[in-house]
């Protein structure tokens, strides 16, 4: 329990500071000036002033903010300071300082994944594992311990590669299939099995499979500079559709609200992924950044995506929103927002006492 705290703190805090960091490098690039780098709320633990910014640990670390000077129109400036301040910059501008967090977090995902894919990783081989009876493989004679080399003169090497080949045949369409064993190599022709699957979103989908299970085997492979950061990128812009997907699903009700998990879940599974090692802690990590990135790009006001939403609405008309319309809209959004924290609270201390 001791570790999952630690490992749940650590994932956090490296998120939130890659976060905030993002705000506050475009507002110094914007030429706003940053008065405080929190990460936490609540009371200061430490606090360190270097130039014009005071960098601030504060005790409940679920969160952080960066504070800049002007944020409120109604904020009182000296002459000197009326050019930095965040109130007199172009809606374009306080878009990107809003933006920068979120994207601050997929280039971060994005960082990972590439640096895992390029270090090289574990990928199950072909090699089958446990052949079932009354499907076509079974049928046409493979065993547990086969090879499958290549589909329909393809070649084969991740288990993976076996499954999207398939998947992409027609219903009814057969498939040739190299198969080593310890007698040699041979082809097979067998006509996939057409199930009834689910989707990670609980939704029901049709499967091509051919009734074999992968082995335990695995290699390990290694995307070259360029391949790593393609796939890296591709990985990173899947996870963010897949995330948009999965809250789509929750509001249509396809997903229950229970399956919200909350900061205990995340120092849950983040310990559970250190105990596996650190590749799988720095995937966890990649994973959470990019959903982050997605929650604070809805356009909930308090949220990124809230701030992001009354910028472009102002680029658009020219005008600016009155500050009393953003008062109001935020303090609905923040009952929003307390909303789902507590659902997702209340999710967690039910895993913990029911064991899931």
């Amino acid at each position: 329990m001791a570790q999952s705290i630690i490992y749940g703190l650590v994932t956090l805090s490296i998120l939130i500071i890659v976060h905030e960091l993002g705000h506050f490098l475009f507002a110094r690039l914007s030429n706003v000036k940053v008065l405080i780098f929190s990460i936490g709320f609540g009371k200061r633990l430490i606090t360190y002033k270097k130039g014009e910014t005071e960098y601030v640990i504060s005790l409940f670390p679920l969160g952080g903010y960066v504070k800049l000077l002007g944020e409120s129109p109604e904020e009182e400036l000296r002459d000197e300071d009326v050019t930095r301040s965040y109130s007199h910059k172009s809606p374009l501008t306080k878009l990107m300082i809003a933006f920068s967090g979120p994207l601050a977090n997929l280039v971060f995902a994005f960082f990972v994944f590439s640096l895992l894919l390029a270090s090289g990783y574990k990928v199950l081989t072909t090699k089958v594992g446990n052949v079932e009876k009354g499907y076509p493989a079974y049928e046409a004679g493979i065993k547990k311990g086969d090879k499958i080399l290549a589909i329909d003169g393809k070649k084969v090497e991740e288990w993976s590669d076996l499954t999207g080949i398939l998947n992409d045949k027609k219903e009814g369409e057969s498939v040739t299939l190299t198969v080593m064993d310890e007698k040699g190599i041979r082809e097979v022709v067998l006509v996939p099995k057409v199930v009834e699957s689910k989707t990670v979103f609980g939704e029901k989908i049709k499967r091509k499979v051919i009734g074999i299970t992968a082995s335990d085997e695995f290699m390990v492979k290694k995307e070259p500079f360029t391949q790593a950061v393609i796939k890296g990128l591709n990985q990173t812009v899947n996870l963010t559709f897949l995330t948009l997907v999965g809250i789509w699903k929750l509001l249509q009700g396809v997903i229950s609200p229970s399956e919200i998990g909350g900061p205990l879940m995340i120092m849950e599974v983040a310990g559970k992924q250190a105990k596996e090692g650190k590749r799988n802690f720095l995937y966890f990590l990649g994973l959470i950044s990019v959903n982050l990135a997605v929650i604070n790009l809805l356009p909930i006001p308090v949220l990124d995506g809230g701030y992001i939403l009354f910028h472009m609405i102002e680029v658009v008309s020219r005008k600016r929103i009155s500050p009393r319309w953003i008062e109001v809209s935020q303090r609905i959004g923040m009952g929003v927002l307390i909303g789902i924290m507590v659902l997702a609270f209340f999710n967690d201390i039910m895993r913990m006492f029911h064991g899931k």
